[in-house]
């Protein structure tokens, strides 16, 4: 397989494998004018299996979505064909408006101009609550 490289964009290498199109979809890829190509479990001497997201656009990318996803990913900026700048993603401290409250009984479900808002509860585990009635993120 070849995929061509990119001049301008980005590159989100060592996302979790299987969890590309999750990334695609949150950040709805779909939409953009612009090359986009998802190579999905690719060998990896680190991780095993992993997936990579090439942009060929200069567009902006939510990475607290990329980290709430897929944590320890890393995303490549790349201008005129060169890797002008890296970031190591972690898991977001907080989450705004990425996912929603599944509780019927939160406030979030019956207030419209409340924000949904989750707080990292573990980091080890990666879990998140909803700040307004505790319960956990699915």
């Amino acid at each position: 397989m070849n995929i061509d490289s990119i001049q301008n964009g980005y590159v989100i290498d060592h996302i979790t494998a299987g969890k590309a199109m999750q990334i695609y979809n949150m950040l709805d890829f779909a939409s953009l004018d612009c090359p986009v190509a998802m190579i999905m479990n690719v060998h990896s001497s680190k991780m095993g299996k992993k997936d990579i997201i090439k942009i060929d656009g200069e567009v902006e990318i939510n990475l607290e979505v990329i980290g709430y996803i897929s944590p320890d990913s890393t995303v490549n900026v790349i201008k005129n064909g060169e890797i002008a700048g890296k970031s190591h993603i972690a898991p977001p401290e907080k989450l705004i408006d990425i996912i929603k409250c599944k509780n019927p009984r939160c406030i979030t479900t019956t207030e419209q101009d409340i924000h949904h808002v989750f707080l990292l509860s573990n980091a080890k585990k990666r879990e998140y609550r909803c700040r307004y009635c505790e319960a956990m993120a699915r």
